[in-house]
């Protein structure tokens, strides 16, 4: 039993220093592997700041790009049905959709603010603290003499 939880320890620990995430030109990566959203939100659960503005981000994406896409498809659909029949082309549909365009931008401003505030919150949690006071500093070593191997541990 001992040797059992021995192993998910040092599997935790070597697990819990290698998960920092970086972001590049709206892509996850993680060790150099790039990694979806979904994956990214899986690791920010351990710290919930950080997954609070993850999260902020992502809403306003997702808010932001439908308003977008509504004001777009609004006023192309408007331009198409003044083409093809002989109603006025400028509409109600269109000053919505134009509208909606304007009103998307504002939205969509802060999301990468967001979403790098909620990466910069994890990855600062990885990082072992400076404060001495408070401070959970330790040694682990795999040690081994004449009479086996062992793991040393230093707090």
């Amino acid at each position: 039993m001992k040797n059992f939880f021995t192993l998910i320890y040092i599997l935790c620990v070597f697990n819990a220093f290698s998960q920092e995430i970086n972001m590049e030109k709206g892509k996850f990566y993680q060790q150099g592997k790039q990694i979806s959203s979904y994956e990214t939100k899986q690791l920010l659960m351990s710290n919930p700041e950080a997954l609070k503005y993850f999260k902020q981000g992502k809403t306003k994406e997702g808010i932001g790009g439908f308003m977008l896409g509504l004001g777009i498809g609004l006023t192309v659909g408007d331009l198409v049905k003044g083409l093809v029949s002989d109603v006025d082309y400028p509409s109600g549909m269109t000053y919505v959709g134009a509208a909606a365009i304007v009103a998307s931008i504002p939205i969509m401003a802060g999301k990468k603010k967001k979403i790098k505030k909620g990466i910069e919150l994890y990855n600062q949690g990885l990082k072992p603290s400076s404060d001495t006071g408070n401070s959970t500093d330790f040694n682990m070593a795999v040690i081994a003499n004449n009479y086996g191997y062992g793991l040393q541990i230093r707090f």
